[in-house]
């Protein structure tokens, strides 16, 4: 039986970068996911936040160097993948999000909620 390799992350950019990679574009975003809980033997609020790596390829890599920027709120869907390779004999792993769709959720600057999405 075959698996399911699927992941939605809705959370704020932290870094963008976009380039050219041959005959198209990359972004490589990180995007923080954080979770609240009040602790119950003190009260206290707690909260963690996850940075992901994430991946956009073509038109979503053109359409993060247009119109998001670094606290933005996003909505990405993907599948995971894990690269591996060797820096001076010590192997090394990074875990991905390569994303396939993005949509935006609203600014940091504007705090509206334009529910942009891809042109495709």
């Amino acid at each position: 039986m075959s698996g399911v390799n699927k992941v939605i992350i809705v959370g704020n950019i932290g870094n963008k970068e976009v380039k050219e990679a041959g005959n198209s574009q990359v972004a490589n975003l990180s995007v923080a996911t954080s979770e609240s809980w009040k602790d119950k033997e003190t009260g206290e609020k707690k909260e963690v936040t996850e940075w992901h790596n994430i991946v956009l390829w073509g038109q979503p890599a053109k359409f993060v160097e247009q119109y998001l920027d670094k606290g933005d709120k996003v909505y990405i869907e993907g599948k995971l993948k894990t690269r591996n390779w060797e820096d001076d004999g010590v192997k090394k792993y990074r875990t991905e999000i390569i994303g396939n769709q993005i949509q935006n959720l609203g600014t940091k600057k504007s705090g509206d909620n334009p529910n942009e999405d891809i042109p495709f």
